[in-house]
């Protein structure tokens, strides 16, 4: 295992009016350079493991760390070397797409040189310069998905956090993210990953882990755990845990 990018020891969350832990004594590890895949059915746990990360939401007990930095003392370290794309829009629609990624680079302080050709390369390797200058509420579904990946990209975080990033968009939109995905992990960006689509899950991660009602059940390659099941697909070993 390479030097960890996330550490989490017996993580206990709950949410207020429930007995049932949303996140129950979660132990994990992720390496440096890993193209992680979070998966399970809804309410596993996913999301609010990924929120914990990202400083969003606390947590009853439990140690977390982002790259050596402890979560609850340690956010403003954290902050600029994560990005986030969450499973909804993050962006205004009344807005263009390049104001939008103004606001952002902003937010960032990246200077306007350096964000201006951040853009560029961006709107380049992602196919969406034609796009521009429309609004975001004029844009297709898979048009969002890439200015929405963009805006968490313009920093050039370490470690990229990923929620369902191709959900319900057409094939060219999905390919196109797809493709810039493994070029980001070539180039050594950590990149944690949570989807319902196991096959897509199955070509892009190099390690994986199931949760379900709050529990990590397995971790490991999906080839290592779909040979140890003895399971036709990841998608099938999902089923067989998950059961």
């Amino acid at each position: 295992m390479p030097m960890s990018a996330i550490k989490i020891e017996h993580l206990y969350k709950t949410y207020r009016g429930t007995d049932r832990p949303a996140v129950d004594d979660l132990c994990l590890t992720i390496g440096k350079g890993e193209f992680f895949g979070l998966l399970g059915a809804n309410g596993a746990g996913k999301t609010t493991t990924i929120s914990i990360l990202c400083g969003l939401r606390h947590y009853a007990q439990g140690k977390v760390e982002v790259e050596g930095y402890d979560v609850v003392t340690q956010m403003e370290k954290i902050r600029p070397l994560i990005g986030v794309v969450p499973q909804e829009y993050a962006l205004y629609p009344e807005l263009t797409a390049a104001e939008n990624l103004k606001i952002f680079g902003g937010l960032y302080g990246i200077e306007k040189t350096d964000l201006k050709a951040r853009i560029e390369e961006l709107a380049n390797r992602l196919e969406v310069e034609p796009e521009m200058d429309r609004r975001i509420a004029h844009l297709s579904g898979g048009q969002k998905r890439r200015f929405n990946l963009m805006a968490g990209l313009l920093h050039r975080p370490q470690i990229l956090f990923l929620d369902e990033p191709t959900v319900g968009i057409d094939v060219k939109s999905q390919q196109t993210i797809i493709d810039y995905l493994q070029q980001l992990h070539q180039g050594g960006t950590t990149i944690i990953y949570t989807s319902h689509l196991m096959a897509e899950a199955e070509n892009l991660c190099t390690r994986i882990g199931f949760m379900n009602q709050g529990k990590l059940l397995a971790t490991g390659s999906p080839q290592e755990l779909i040979a140890q099941n003895q399971s036709e697909s990841l998608h099938d070993l999902c089923l067989t845990l998950i059961s």
